[in-house]
């Protein structure tokens, strides 16, 4: 079983840029594949990036991709989401996530351990 804490949200301007992090305890992280994914107010939970095992495959949603950029170091048990020309949209509270595979998708059913999330507000 693995622990997951993620931080670094908060308040940015629209254009600007943060770096969550995903923090693991408990078994190593390198045997997981990572995503993170993020909720809207009033929305369901959105796919936002997913990083394979060894962190050799990335995968984004089209909304995201060419600004956020997922990464991971296992030998810190840690795996980071790097947000750039943030939009009012981005605005979510957002989730790092474990799966038991090699890849875990865009599906988060597909991912077995979830953190408590962290607030990223864009404002316009």
């Amino acid at each position: 079983q693995v622990q997951l804490v993620e931080s670094g949200g908060g308040l940015v301007q629209a254009g600007g840029s943060l770096r969550l992090t995903c923090s693991a305890s408990g078994r190593t992280l390198s045997t997981y594949a990572m995503g993170w994914f993020r909720r809207a107010p009033g929305k369901e939970r959105d796919f936002v990036a997913a990083i394979t095992r060894s962190g050799g495959r990335t995968y984004y949603a089209d909304s995201v991709k060419g600004r956020f950029t997922i990464s991971r170091d296992n030998a810190k048990n840690t795996v980071y989401l790097q947000m750039n020309t943030l939009k009012p949209e981005d605005t979510a509270v957002y989730y790092c996530a474990a799966a038991a595979s090699y890849f875990g998708g865009t599906n988060s059913g597909d991912y077995n351990y979830w953190g408590q999330g962290t607030q990223v507000t864009v404002s316009s």
